[in-house]
């Protein structure tokens, strides 16, 4: 199972961030799920919305029955403040997720999970240990395809 390796006492930013968010998705989505998806990425839209794209969620995709059973089960994530996802991303960023939102589209097989930061300080600086990455969000992307 996949874990993150990185200090839990200090906020992360930048690649560091999306890495741990990225595993730290993955090792929720293995103990809910007993599998592993596809693909996962998490990107930073701006200074304040996180995003993580979770592909090919479906554990028995050589069964076509079965990928039809799961493609009309309803939403099993549900959105809320109190979601294992949204934890996950204020203990790593030490950032308040001020919304949460997923949704699932079964016709790609594509998970997405958007959370919504506090903003950063004015001047950028946060917490102690806090290293504020002011790149182009594009620039700091981080994908995991999954064997």
């Amino acid at each position: 199972m996949l874990l993150p390796s990185c200090d839990s006492t200090s906020a992360l930013s930048g690649e560091l961030l999306l890495d741990a968010v990225t595993d730290a998705i993955l090792a929720l989505y293995w103990q809910k799920h007993g599998h592993l998806p596809a693909t996962a990425e998490t990107t930073m839209l701006g200074d304040d919305l996180l995003t993580c794209t979770i592909g090919g969620t479906y554990a028995d995709t050589d069964n076509p029955s079965h990928t039809a059973d799961v493609r009309h089960a309803p939403e099993t994530v549900q959105p809320s403040r109190h979601h294992d996802y949204v934890d996950v991303v204020e203990r790593l960023s030490g950032r308040t997720v001020l919304a949460f939102i997923a949704d699932f589209d079964a016709g790609p097989d594509l998970r997405i999970e958007l959370f919504w930061l506090a903003p950063l300080p004015v001047g950028g600086s946060g917490p102690p240990g806090y290293i504020v990455a002011r790149v182009p969000p594009e620039s700091i992307t981080c994908s995991r395809h999954v064997p």
